[in-house]
């Protein structure tokens, strides 16, 4: 089948899986990319090698008629932060590839949550595209165990495995499970991008508690008040301890290393900046 995909680096198993199906690609769209949450450079070279057209600006309804007179037929969407237009005049099937195990955890991102909300299974899902976000009927799923110390790095990876499962799942037998698709059900949940807020380590919380949001967050990093100052959290350990030091005072500081106390134990802030990623700092950082 003749496709156009649009993508980020997250996503590119979909990509690789359907050409490895024998479908020919002929578009590739891409939105600008922040390099921490979204990346396409791994996108851009595959299109390159392809032979085919990529598109950075917004997807209108002219490049929908466009993809209509090469006749194409199917339209993969493998994240994109844009609204796709209607396509139903243009193509005969869209389809979103969406991390998460869906109705649940709907929204942009939702993997961070997925740690902090501690469950212990999450997923991907392929469903139709339609005009409300992440409702389409499901075409697939694929769903997978998470550990009670999983990070966001880990649930990375085991997703893009996922993707490729889900990806050969569908490519294979497009046609059949486009006819059997199901709908989500009622039990919803929209996820939206969070706040800074929701980054902010709490000291007065139990160690586990302040660990997990570590472990979510991951290389996007939580935010922590330390002495009256606010640093960028990249990495840090914690333990249980008792003591009578306040929550959220500092004990230690020695070398780069801030240790604070938390409410039931300690926590060492072992990599830090008072610069989000990106910008100036003393140590390397992804």
């Amino acid at each position: 089948m003749r496709f156009a995909i649009t993508l980020s680096d997250r996503f590119k198993p979909v990509l690789d899986v359907f050409l490895h199906a024998g479908w020919q690609p002929l578009k590739l769209f891409c939105t600008p990319v922040d390099h921490r949450m979204h990346h396409h450079k791994e996108s851009l070279a595959a299109a390159e090698r392809l032979g085919v057209p990529v598109q950075l600006s917004r997807m209108r309804e002219r490049d929908l008629l466009e993809l209509a007179e090469q006749d194409c037929e199917v339209l993969l969407v493998a994240s994109y932060n844009w609204r796709v237009p209607d396509w139903e005049p243009y193509l005969n099937y869209a389809v979103n590839f969406h991390p998460s195990p869906l109705p649940i955890g709907r929204g942009p991102y939702p993997m961070v949550r997925a740690i902090l909300d501690g469950h212990r299974q999450w997923g991907c899902s392929c469903h139709q595209l339609i005009r409300e976000m992440d409702a389409g009927d499901v075409l697939a799923q694929e769903q997978f165990a998470l550990r009670p110390d999983e990070t966001h790095e880990s649930l990375d990876a085991k997703l893009q495995l996922a993707l490729y499962r889900l990806a050969g799942r569908v490519a294979g037998d497009f046609a059949s499970l486009w006819e059997q698709a199901q709908p989500q059900g009622e039990n919803s949940s929209y996820w939206p991008l969070w706040r800074d807020e929701e980054r902010m380590l709490d000291f007065s919380l139990p160690v586990e508690d302040i660990m997990r949001r570590v472990r979510a967050f991951g290389d996007f990093e939580c935010l922590a008040a330390v002495n009256g100052v606010t640093v960028h959290v990249h990495r840090a350990q914690a333990w249980r301890e008792s003591h009578a030091y306040p929550p959220g005072s500092l004990i230690l500081s020695n070398a780069l290393s801030l240790l604070v106390a938390a409410a039931d134990g300690m926590v060492l802030i072992s990599e830090w900046s008072l610069n989000p990623p990106g910008g100036v700092s003393g140590r390397l950082r992804g």
